[in-house]
């Protein structure tokens, strides 16, 4: 008789008995899923690897420590057969049948009452793949039409139309250093689903040519100014737009709240009455130094950093460094907007005791195909950074990290 395929169904296990058995690599991947499900979860194991004890010490499972008995699974919903003891296995099994509990085995599939699919998540929708001929079970096929569905949802490559309201409103997105493989997933999403987007300059330009072209494209430096201030203008066209119903997306470089005036455009919007989603970027502070090879911590030279504007020169009567301190740090020096002021801020570091053979590197155009690193002290970074044609946007690393790595050993 020609074997039929599974019939697939959603458990939901909040508060009801599950028993896992075996404590092993099996159960250290599938109890987070389960611990998600909101189940009540006992796990029966001699043994238990250093992740599932600690699931277990932080309250998460019930750990009984001790071989599977008859009678575990009386009380079970479902459960997870996954011990190293084939006996034991097929007395769960049996015992599961009895008690018409759907058991997983990790030891043999053909002969438990249930499978675990592969699974994956995007935005509250949970894609699950199971391989219907048992002939042909592949686990890494099937994984892999998981990972291709979830990526194209996350992405927005694959778009389902919606069949609920909308949300509306404005997401106030970073879109990392530059590079377009650095967004975050739920910011490339949510730029898939824009019907409008308010892109700055230094946000990740190549993302916008993915857009549908029914996408209005805004950018944020040539809003016409009118009475107001540029921040103004740009607050009351993404007021604008979303009470027009819209889903509108800011479209940042970097973090929205790294210099980035996130939080004046949301406190705007929330004036406005208008709901704001605030997506996290990936900061140039970090990621920048990183890709030119340079670590703002490093054990045994850096134990901290700091993380500073420059657009400001130290002389400003506006400026809110404090760069005399700074000068007595040990640490790392990260400065921001700072290509043109350099000389004078290298020269209050130094005038405040920072020596001027400290390192430091100027990488323009992090992340980017142009990007490009040049290397000088705190003494020679003002002539270097005019002699070598810097150009904004630059991030500028102070410390003595700037010599670990490809460029200098310490």
């Amino acid at each position: 008789m020609a074997e039929h395929p599974a019939y697939p169904a959603g458990l939901r296990l909040t508060g009801r008995r599950v028993v896992v058995l075996g404590g092993g690599q099996v159960a250290q991947r599938r109890l987070p899923a389960l611990v998600a499900a909101g189940a009540d979860i006992r796990l029966v194991s001699p043994e238990a690897t250093p992740s599932v004890e600690a699931m277990a010490d932080a309250g998460e499972i019930t750990w009984e420590q001790r071989p599977y008995a008859d009678g575990d699974l009386a009380d079970a919903w479902y459960a997870l057969i996954a011990t190293s003891d084939t006996a034991a296995n097929d007395a769960a099994s049996a015992e599961g049948e009895r008690h018409r509990v759907w058991c997983v085995r990790s030891d043999d599939a053909d002969r438990a009452t249930a499978w675990t699919p592969a699974t994956g998540h995007s935005e509250g929708v949970t894609v699950a793949v199971l391989t219907t001929d048992a002939r042909h079970r592949d686990p890494r096929h099937t994984a892999a039409i998981r990972d291709a569905v979830v990526e194209g949802l996350r992405d927005g490559t694959l778009v389902a139309p919606h069949r609920r309201t909308r949300t509306r409103g404005v997401a106030l997105v970073g879109g990392g250093p530059g590079d377009p493989d650095l967004i975050t997933v739920r910011g490339r999403r949510l730029l898939a689903e824009a019907d409008v987007v308010i892109a700055d300059r230094l946000g990740p330009r190549d993302l916008l040519a993915e857009l549908p072209p029914h996408v209005e494209v805004i950018d944020a430096a040539k809003i016409p100014y009118g009475r107001f201030m540029a921040q103004e203008a740009i607050n009351n066209a993404l007021i604008e737009h979303a009470k027009q119903g819209k889903a509108v997306v800011r479209l940042k470089g970097g973090d929205p709240f790294v210099f980035g005036r996130g939080m004046e455009e949301a406190q705007a919007l929330a004036e406005a009455g208008i709901a704001c989603t605030v997506v996290p970027g990936i900061s140039s502070t970090i990621s920048v130094p990183g890709a030119a090879g340079i670590p703002v911590t490093h054990r045994g030279v850096a134990h901290e950093f700091t993380v500073v504007s420059g657009h400001v020169a130290p002389d400003d009567e506006r400026s809110l460094v404090d760069w005399p301190s700074l000068a007595k740090l040990t640490g790392t020096l990260v400065i921001l907007m700072g290509v043109d002021k350099i000389g004078k801020i290298a020269g209050t570091l130094i005038a405040h005791g920072k020596s001027p053979d400290t390192p430091v590197a100027l990488v323009q155009e992090g992340t980017t195909a142009a990007q490009r690193r040049v290397d000088a002290t705190l003494g020679t970074v003002a002539e270097v950074a005019v002699a070598e044609e810097v150009r904004p946007p630059a991030v500028i690393v102070v410390g003595e990290v700037v010599a670990v790595g490809p460029h200098g050993t310490v």
